[in-house]
């Protein structure tokens, strides 16, 4: 189908938590969306029925479900080829699909195994992707000129600076996010392409769930100055300005957004 006049965004890890939010929030201000997960097979229903209430008659048009772990080559592929097929074209990539490790531990018993998961997903795939969508972004830029602006954002973590002994591949990987994110921006500035990056700090999702209990200690003690969990709608209200063009002489900038956990007190 031919829809080269809409805007679309691909949102990776986008089945549940932060990644649902975005893409939400997304859709709210006309984007179709590309919702992508490697473990689901098919969208809930209660995720279907918040995209018909966003997009109505359009409901089937707007949005497409891809199965593929962004770690793989083969699923990146098969990705990028959904996209073409449905919309034609890539405005916004969202880099959001991130692991921990299947079991947390001391790292001097972390295996080459968990390691080499945890990096595929969470740095390696998103590398490969935004490389492969930056070329096709540079394409569109040439053929739609002035009608199009693209953005990348990259879902880092507060664990790209804070140590957490017990998963240290998750550390490892948002930490090399940061480099990743400068590597872009840097390159593609030339493109005006704006290259961005987003650290949440402590959100309740899916991924945080396990720990619910130790996270509500600290976050009552005072771990970060704004004593709350953050949720995935604050996570996606910074992403829907920056593809809104409210941040426009800026690039391979960090919004912290983690309720100030950033921030050093004596």
């Amino acid at each position: 189908m031919d829809t080269d006049n809409k805007k679309v965004a691909l949102v990776t890890g986008s089945t549940h938590g932060i990644g649902e939010g975005i893409v939400l929030e997304l859709a709210k201000i006309g984007f179709s969306v590309v919702i992508n997960g490697s473990s689901t097979k098919e969208l809930s229903v209660d995720y279907k029925n918040k995209l018909k209430g966003i997009f109505k008659e359009d409901f089937e048009d707007k949005y497409i479900y891809i199965q593929a772990n962004v770690g793989k080559k083969e699923d990146r592929i098969k990705l990028i080829d959904g996209i073409r097929k449905q919309f034609n074209r890539i405005d916004v990539l969202v880099n959001n699909a991130g692991v921990g490790p299947i079991k947390r531990g001391d790292i001097l018993e972390m295996t080459e195994d968990s390691y080499d998961r945890v990096m595929g997903i969470n740095l390696k795939g998103p590398f490969f992707l935004t490389q492969t969508i930056a070329k096709w972004m540079i394409q569109l830029k040439k053929t739609l000129k002035d009608d199009y602006q693209p953005y990348i954002i990259n879902i880092s973590s507060i664990n790209r600076y804070t140590v957490s002994l017990n998963r240290g591949e998750y550390c490892i990987s948002k930490a090399g996010m940061i480099m990743m994110t400068k590597l872009f921006a840097v390159r593609l500035a030339e493109e005006g392409i704006p290259v961005f990056e987003i650290s949440p700090g402590i959100i309740d999702t899916p991924l945080t769930k396990p720990r619910h209990d130790a996270y509500d200690k600290l976050i009552n003690e005072g771990v970060s100055p704004i004593r709350r969990w953050g949720t995935p709608i604050d996570i996606a209200k910074p992403v829907v300005a920056i593809v809104s063009g409210s941040i426009p002489f800026s690039t391979g900038t960090i919004l912290e957004i983690d309720g100030g956990f950033h921030l050093h007190r004596l």
